[in-house]
């Protein structure tokens, strides 16, 4: 957490409050984590993307501000106990919060990602066009790693994290530790559409917000996709799909929590 939907929630949200104004100054006591941010200062915002779960202001004079929001992090438009940068606009200031300080800063040269390998070797969008079945089952089909580790490498498929890799696999009917190069050609069709219709309905409704609120949206308010969850937290609960009988059931693959339902999802 956050992942894709949840930092395209966060970036639909702040685009508004962000475009054509000036940043006038970036405060914070963590350089080594958040770093080169006096370039940003007295530049303009032209635009606001996002790449997997980096959150990008483009700025004038051919300079990015990169963020990623790590395991807590997130934006808000009041102060708060955990704010650790500070960022001051003409119309309003935004604090970004971190309660676990694993979120980065970077301000960058437009497109110099030398120093954020994670960027730099990120797979292709899974709502662009740039993400096709034939790129993602050459993808797969060159590994042996199971395909949990596949997904949450960002490689195959940018933005898919733990909740998501979960639900997608689910919903396509895949054990997560089956090895990625032992799908057939359907399954890889049924996963690669998966991914599509998960994150789609997830960034509709905003994200995913867990028990212990570690993701809210700017304005305080929290996602709703947690209220949609086929498998991620659902340890020991009846299996939604009809029809099946089983538990969904939880161990680690890949160092992550995953949870899947052992009936559905058979190895």
């Amino acid at each position: 957490m956050p992942e894709l939907p949840e930092v395209e929630t966060t970036r639909r949200i702040l685009e508004p409050y962000l475009l054509g104004q000036r940043i006038q100054k970036l405060l914070h006591s963590d350089p080594t984590r958040y770093r080169r941010t006096e370039w940003a200062e007295g530049r303009k915002v032209l635009g606001t993307s996002r790449r997997g779960k980096f959150l990008i202001l483009h700025l004038d004079k051919q300079l990015e501000a990169i963020v990623h929001l790590g395991m807590t992090g997130g934006f808000r438009f009041e102060p708060h106990q955990h704010t650790r940068v500070t960022l001051h606009l003409p119309r309003t200031t935004l604090y970004y919060t971190d309660p676990r300080r694993f979120g980065k800063w970077w301000v960058v040269e437009a497109g110099d990602y030398r120093e954020i390998d994670l960027l730099r070797r990120m797979g292709p969008e899974p709502l662009s066009q740039d993400f096709t079945l034939a790129g993602f089952k050459q993808s797969l089909l060159r590994t042996t790693r199971k395909i949990k580790e596949v997904l949450l490498s960002q490689e195959a498929v940018a933005g898919v994290g733990n909740i998501y890799a979960d639900e997608s696999l689910w919903l396509s009917r895949i054990h997560p530790e089956r090895p990625a190069d032992s799908l057939s050609r359907s399954e890889i069709k049924k996963l690669y559409e998966a991914i599509r219709a998960v994150m789609e309905q997830a960034v509709e409704a905003g994200g995913s917000t867990l028990s212990d609120q570690s993701y809210q949206q700017p304005d305080g308010e929290p996602g709703y996709f947690q209220f949609s969850h086929n498998a991620y937290d659902r340890t020991g609960q009846r299996c939604k799909r009809p029809g099946c009988k089983g538990t969904i059931v939880k161990m680690v693959v890949g160092g992550r929590g995953t949870h899947f339902c052992p009936r559905c999802q058979r190895l």
